[in-house]
């Protein structure tokens, strides 16, 4: 297989180095794997249509050090696999990642009914680079929020009801009806949107009950992500 295939597999999962912990799973249609943050405000499905891994469920523990042991091989790796052990190879080297017991990867919860999502907010190439460069600016910024008026969205990191070091984000958006400040993660958004920068023009799906939902699909890849509102 290609070793860029696998890595952008796991950047869209590892997001940065925020999960590390996640089963994949694979078969004759591809990998998949789901996930769920250590703090519960982000949980996420990723698919792959590579189907040169083998087949199987693979606990990765740590996502990092596989990361590590991939970046010493060449750009095209044999993958086998046994009960115990993931075997990475290229012409002259090897490398061996012991994989984890699946009892120890965090339990995924099933997304098995929906809110009405109110609002959705365009995220083209204009808002990723806006958005990624004010998370910077604003690093100790831990939420963004959005609010709606008359139809115009804002997103804006810094938010306070009191005066305070903000940037606001005018957004091509739809809602129904007025919407109230409501929160996520930003450091979250800002690594979901880096890791699919190359993906075609997405959107963001917000429910005023307390979540956020964003997809991209790109060269055989589908990611769907999911934010819990932050109170």
């Amino acid at each position: 297989m290609k070793k860029s295939s696998f890595e952008g597999f796991i950047s869209r999962y590892n997001l940065g180095g925020e999960v590390e912990s996640v089963k994949v799973v694979s078969s004759d249609e591809g990998m998949s794997v789901r996930f769920i943050s250590d703090d519960k405000t982000l949980l996420g499905v990723v698919e792959s249509e590579d189907k040169s891994f083998p087949n199987g469920e693979f606990g990765i523990y740590t996502t990092s050090q596989l990361k590590g042991l991939l970046g010493v091989l060449d750009g095209n790796v044999d993958v086998n696999a046994n009960t115990t052990t993931l075997v990475f190879s290229d012409a002259k080297t090897s490398v061996n990642y012991v994989l984890a017991e699946l009892s120890v990867i965090p339990a995924v919860p099933e997304l098995k009914q929906l809110p009405n999502f109110n609002s959705t907010i365009t995220l083209d190439e204009a808002f990723v680079a806006t958005f990624i460069k004010s998370k910077g600016a604003l690093s100790d910024s831990d939420t963004f929020t959005f609010t709606c008026n008359n139809n115009k969205g804002e997103v804006i990191l810094g938010y306070s009801k009191i005066n305070s070091n903000r940037i606001s984000i005018n957004v091509d958006c739809t809602c129904d009806g007025d919407v109230q400040p409501i929160s996520f993660s930003a450091k979250y958004l800002k690594e979901i949107l880096n890791a699919n920068r190359n993906a075609k023009s997405s959107s963001m799906k917000i429910s005023s009950q307390g979540l956020a939902s964003v997809s991209f699909e790109h060269e055989g890849y589908k990611s769907n992500y999911y934010l819990v509102e932050v109170k």
